[in-house]
């Protein structure tokens, strides 16, 4: 065969293997932000500007700015998962001073959409007091979300838990048997369960036997859920007061057999819930976001307080707890006033779970949760 006619054929199939190519499938934002000059003025700190490492959950973006009153049109633009495109068009200015806006995402295949909703709001501190009564399913229904109404009327989704992971896991579980679920026997009304649950077959490939119930301000990335489990673990929100203690009721049973992350019996060893929070610094001196993960939520060298339950032994009836933060750090108020500390709050069924170890079955409640500040 001519060299001429090989080199016909190869180049015949190469264009074959192209055109058969599937097209991206994905629709996400990966990351959202706003930048033009004069702009900056409307935003408390620069990096309030940018929206980075959006969470695969998350269906609602937030920009943080001075006074909502005031606000020009924003050119939002958008880092798209390859091939997406985005409706209103990536970069166009849109007006936001009367509410959100709605965006269209559409996979490079063209069959699949996902909405988010941008919005401009004014700094607020949220609320002190936390009863756990407003939650709903997630987009898919596989399992339950939480939600905070602030004074204004609108919808913050400052809590979070580790229930997107689970569902890698164990997809087939439904929604009520996850990690983190309400139950409906509160002090009054709806309380938190929080559950030390298996992980199933996917879980013993990947010495990650159990999944501990768990439920924290901050939020989850999804991302990380296959290769690094602690980094999924968003801990923290911008707080504008000084936190002094923090307050709930709980109850709490262990589990029969404590085991280790290879799923071996622990002789002796019953387990235990965790309780804790911490105030930090969420910039490093060169004006860095930091952002505290399951890994480092306890041991940065930016936490300026924490405070930690020290013993929560198991009830069946509700007893209060309490919490006083500790440091001696000194804190800078006015970086305080202008968002420059996270607070997190913490509760997992399992004390160790961030290490897989703990019993099947030891259940956390929660409720009536309020936190104290320095006025």
């Amino acid at each position: 065969m001519r060299y001429s006619n090989v080199l016909a054929i190869l180049t015949l199939l190469l264009t074959s293997c192209i055109k058969d190519e599937p097209k991206n499938m994905e629709c996400d934002i990966l990351e959202s932000w706003v930048e033009g000059d004069g702009l900056a003025q409307y935003f408390i700190r620069e990096s309030d500007m940018r929206i980075s490492d959006v969470p695969s959950g998350e269906e609602r973006l937030t920009f943080i700015v001075r006074d909502r009153n005031t606000l020009p049109a924003m050119p939002v633009q958008f880092t798209l998962t390859p091939g997406a495109t985005v409706s209103p068009a990536n970069g166009s200015s849109q007006d936001f001073s009367n509410g959100p806006v709605t965006y269209t995402v559409t996979s490079e295949d063209g069959q699949w959409h996902r909405t988010y909703t941008v919005d401009f709001r004014e700094a607020t501190l949220p609320s002190n007091r936390y009863d756990f009564e407003d939650f709903e399913l997630s987009a898919n229904g596989h399992y339950y979300l939480w939600y905070y109404k602030s004074d204004n009327g609108s919808i913050e989704r400052i809590w979070a838990s580790g229930n997107e992971g689970y569902m890698i896991a164990c997809p087939n579980t439904a929604a009520t048997d996850y990690p983190t679920v309400p139950d409906e026997n509160g002090v009054d009304g709806y309380c938190i369960k929080l559950t030390t649950r298996s992980t199933g077959s996917w879980g013993r490939t990947f010495k990650k036997p159990i999944a501990a119930g768990n439920f924290y301000l901050g939020a989850f990335d999804s991302q990380y859920a296959l290769t690094n489990t602690l980094k999924t673990t968003l801990m923290g929100i911008p707080y504008t007061k000084e936190p002094v203690k923090v307050t709930g009721y709980y109850k709490f049973s262990p589990g029969e057999v404590f085991t280790d992350k290879d799923s071996q019996p622990v002789e002796g060893r019953i387990d235990e819930p965790s309780i804790y929070s911490v105030l930090y610094l969420n910039h490093d001196e060169q004006g860095n976001e930091i952002m505290l993960h399951g890994d480092d939520v306890l041991s940065s060298p930016y936490i300026v307080r924490k405070a930690q339950v020290a013993s929560l032994p198991p009830t069946g009836e509700w007893q209060r707890f309490e919490m006083t933060f500790q440091g001696s750090v000194p804190i800078d108020y006015e970086l305080l006033a202008n968002r420059g500390y996270n607070l997190a709050l913490v509760f997992s069924s399992s004390k160790t779970g961030d290490l897989f170890e703990g019993a099947l079955g030891s259940t956390l409640y929660v409720d009536k949760v309020e936190i104290t500040f320095n006025e």
